[in-house]
């Protein structure tokens, strides 16, 4: 079972800055509206998955957070019902067992602590929360010298760390297991530690792309990059063969920033590729 568990929509000024080549020439396909696009302007949702797998609770990502001071406007001291609807979706933050963090960027990890006392604490405290070991070494190193980045490592991960909740992975080509049917492959570039989770065995694949693609246009143009890519080139190798090898079958890409319905099945489509709806049932939102 997947759920979404949405926390926030994009302001159109936000989701265009994310994604500055957009343009509304870019926007005319016919598959993209109504739902990612109104013709003008991308959306995007905030939003985290919820995964059942074999009597396990797992979470991948986090989202934004509340009460933490971000230089996003959207994102700024946010005061957020989501952990009421991440308990009414059955998992209440107590019975949490994995925490995936695809990547590191503040809307992200935001969830991996709440304020109690005073204090960043575990909001998952019986969760072990896993990313790649690059991951955290990058973002450890940036934080020497950038505030915002800094911010983020005080609030939202050393707390994780110090509780020594945190499993830094070495993550091979071929991917992780890390749980029955749950599998982390890399899909670096937009970041260096960057991964996607597949999940497989529930009678119909699927893959968490995290940010590897932001928006459903860039199926239509996979060489359009992100304001957050560190690496654009990686970025949009990764982009093009996670989309081809997706492209036929019929497993499911799943958007962490993708607006309702969120996932769907991948089609070659001219010089690029194409998102062909699921059935909402198939992902009911929190």
């Amino acid at each position: 079972m997947v759920r979404r568990v949405d926390e926030i929509d994009m302001s159109p000024a936000t989701s265009q800055w994310l994604l500055p080549d957009a343009t509304p020439e870019h926007l005319h396909h016919p598959w993209l509206h109504p739902d990612f696009t109104d013709g003008g302007a991308v959306a995007m949702h905030v939003h985290l998955f919820a995964i059942e797998a074999n009597g396990k609770r797992i979470l991948v990502d986090t989202g934004i957070g509340n009460d933490k001071p971000r230089q996003i406007p959207d994102a700024d001291n946010l005061r957020t019902p989501l952990l009421h609807r991440l308990t009414a979706a059955g998992f209440a933050p107590d019975t949490v067992d994995l925490v995936i963090t695809t990547h590191m960027h503040v809307d992200h990890v935001g969830w991996n602590t709440h304020l109690a006392d005073g204090r960043w604490t575990p909001t998952f405290p019986n969760a072990r929360y896993l990313t790649d070991r690059r991951e955290w070494d990058y973002w450890t190193a940036v934080a020497e010298t950038d505030e915002d980045v800094a911010q983020v490592h005080r609030d939202s991960l050393r707390p994780i760390r110090d509780h020594d909740l945190y499993d830094l992975l070495d993550i091979p080509a071929s991917g992780l297991d890390v749980a029955d049917g749950v599998r982390l492959v890399p899909t670096r570039g937009h970041t260096p530690g960057h991964l996607s989770v597949k999940l497989t065995g529930t009678g119909r694949n699927a893959l968490i792309s995290g940010d590897s693609l932001h928006h459903p246009v860039q199926l239509a143009y996979p060489d359009m990059g992100s304001v957050g890519d560190v690496d654009p080139g990686e970025a949009r190798t990764t982009r093009r063969l996670l989309l081809t090898e997706l492209a036929g079958t019929d497993d499911l890409l799943l958007g962490t920033h993708f607006t309702h319905p969120t996932g769907g099945r991948v089609r070659q489509r001219d010089n690029g590729f194409q998102l062909l709806d699921a059935s909402p049932a198939l992902l009911p939102p929190a």
